[in-house]
């Protein structure tokens, strides 16, 4: 790649995997679901909306995995930084908006550095984390790198 050494990022592949997971998830619990993966930079890269599942949670599912990239965490982690008299207090208002409740988990490789996030959304916050974490078990099947 001109301009030196390439940035690692999830794969399309990757991306497809997650996706695929999350859906197979989302069908063994009984769930219409929104499911995002976004890449290292927080942009999306893959996501499908279950047919039937809410029309609103299409942009959660977004924030919470872009929430999750932005800050190399899951996305419920700041939730309770994020209430009234905590410091990060109305943080949800910054970065075109984020989600701080489960449901965003960070995908990191095998050095451990952060290479994308996914998201899903459509159901409780539980079962929002459970498809999400089907997600990171299908990336973390691919080793990778």
């Amino acid at each position: 790649m001109a301009g030196g050494t390439p940035t690692a990022d999830v794969t399309t592949e990757q991306a497809n995997a997650i996706i695929q997971a999350g859906v197979q998830k989302a069908h063994d619990l009984d769930l219409l679901m929104n499911i995002a993966v976004v890449d290292v930079g927080g942009n999306l890269k893959a996501f499908t909306r279950m047919d039937g599942a809410w029309l609103g949670s299409i942009d959660i599912a977004i924030k919470k995995a872009r929430t999750a990239r932005l800050f190399d965490m899951p996305s419920g982690d700041l939730g309770p930084m994020a209430q009234p008299g905590q410091p990060l207090y109305h943080i949800e208002f910054s970065n075109g908006g984020l989600i701080t409740f489960p449901g965003g988990i960070p995908l990191a490789n095998g050095n451990g550095q952060v290479v994308g996030a996914v998201g899903a959304s459509g159901s409780t916050v539980d079962n929002d984390q459970a498809v999400a974490r089907a997600g990171v078990s299908a990336f973390d099947a691919t080793g990778t790198q």
